[in-house]
């Protein structure tokens, strides 16, 4: 059984992230427990099980467990180009904003930004930025996608705006790579299988220490070849781990208990929205609020300078910009305590008017 932590006044109210998440009693029981050997030789039962569970539930063939979704994103970049190569992808997508220049200095590519709405971009803007075959230009290879979208919000793509990426993509020779560290949360909002989602794409990356609660670790899956060549890579990026069954184990009771319960996060978040829009000098597009990510417009404010008020004031959020503030849903964070954050907000915003 999962558990929500519960609300305590002397505790602060943390929702700079899902990443804050902690491991339950129950899973840290399981990862004591769990059977190990030595993963670089091949021959931890517990990440063996972990890989070939999360390849059947994606519809891969395999998979590879990494210690972190920047990992997944880059081992797969790197098998997927060669250096001089050229990536699509959103503008504020994942890969690009937050993975430290990774695409240029591990796998040597250049990123060709597209203008999402929301981190969502079209087929028609795949084909407005293609090049023709000429020496003089990059060889564009891979089209990277973000579901959820972490920047936009929490957004999700539909089906139908990935099927028309991918059928232009696959139209043009184009790889497709899914950054899918919020998968689940995608899956749950729509009702739309993750093996759905990850059927029009190359390889898949997921991640079990966000809104799924385990306390480390991602999964890049694709094809046997694929996963296979993403092994040697994982080695020279220093990802090799040794007893990493301890790990696997928190990721496998994860994907056993606390897939369906991230429903709740998505109400949550919900509540979060329409509180926040009660609030003066608060503004938040409520219809947008699509999973846990809820995206907050300060309107005559500095919002670095609110968030810092509001963590002595016991709540964490962070400040994405000169006038947004992002709030993520979690396990960590109840529903009691979610309907004190917009007073406390109020409070915190009335004084520094």
């Amino acid at each position: 059984m999962h558990r929500t932590h519960t609300f305590r006044n002397n505790m602060p109210i943390d929702l700079r992230s899902d990443t804050i998440t902690q491991p339950t009693p129950s899973m840290r029981t399981a990862m004591a427990h769990a059977e190990v050997g030595d993963d670089v030789f091949g021959d931890d039962p517990t990440v063996a099980k972990l890989e070939a569970r999360v390849a059947g539930l994606l519809g891969k063939e395999a998979a590879l467990f990494t210690p972190s979704g920047t990992m997944a994103n880059q081992l797969a970049l790197r098998v997927h180009t060669e250096p001089g190569d050229e990536i699509l992808l959103d503008a504020n997508a994942h890969i690009y904003y937050y993975e430290t220049g990774g695409p240029a200095a591990l796998a040597g590519v250049m990123c060709r930004c597209l203008p999402g709405v929301r981190g969502i971009f079209t087929a028609a803007d795949v084909e407005s930025v293609l090049r023709p075959a000429d020496q003089h230009f990059p060889s564009t290879k891979l089209v990277c996608v973000e579901n959820t979208h972490n920047r936009g919000g929490g957004s999700v793509w539909s089906l139908e705006q990935i099927r028309g990426v991918s059928e232009t993509s696959r139209r043009h020779g184009l790889r497709m790579h899914l950054d899918g560290a919020r998968l689940w949360n995608a899956a749950i909002a729509t009702g739309v299988a993750e093996s759905d989602f990850a059927a029009h794409f190359d390889t898949v990356s997921v991640c079990f220490s966000k809104g799924l609660g385990a306390p480390v670790g991602s999964a890049l899956c694709g094809s046997r070849e694929f996963i296979q060549r993403a092994r040697r890579f994982r080695k020279m990026f220093g990802g090799g781990m040794r007893q990493a069954g301890i790990l696997a184990a928190g990721a496998l009771h994860a994907l056993d208990h606390h897939r369906e319960r991230l429903s709740e996060d998505h109400t949550n978040a919900k509540a979060l929205a329409a509180g926040f829009n009660e609030v003066p000098g608060l503004e938040v597009d409520a219809a947008s609020v699509q999973t846990n990510i809820v995206m907050v417009h300060v309107k005559q404010l500095p919002a670095p300078a609110v968030a810092s008020a509001l963590d002595a004031a016991g709540v964490r959020v962070l400040a994405l910009g000169p006038s947004t503030i992002r709030a993520v849903t979690s396990l960590m964070v109840s529903a009691e305590a979610i309907a004190s954050v917009p007073s406390i907000f109020k409070k915190v915003v009335s004084s520094m008017a």
